[in-house]
């Protein structure tokens, strides 16, 4: 759980975009919407597997060379 303790003399707006940074570092908010319904093994693993393939093909633009434009 994430707490953030506001300080003395400290504007709401200051400690909730304190909150909403650590929330958002912890990564709370992206594990809740994928548990947010039931998602089928099948389906997870279907959603693992094309995740996979995206990483791999990024991983692979990234290492060649773009071609000269002169």
């Amino acid at each position: 759980m994430t707490t953030v303790r506001v300080k003395e003399n400290e504007p709401f707006e200051v400690a909730m975009r304190r909150f909403k940074r650590s929330v958002e570092k912890t990564g709370l908010l992206t594990d809740l919407r994928a548990r947010e319904f039931y998602e089928k093994p099948t389906a997870e693993r279907k959603r693992k597997a094309a995740a996979a393939v995206k990483r791999h093909y990024k991983r692979l633009m990234g290492q060649v060379l773009p071609p000269k434009l002169y």
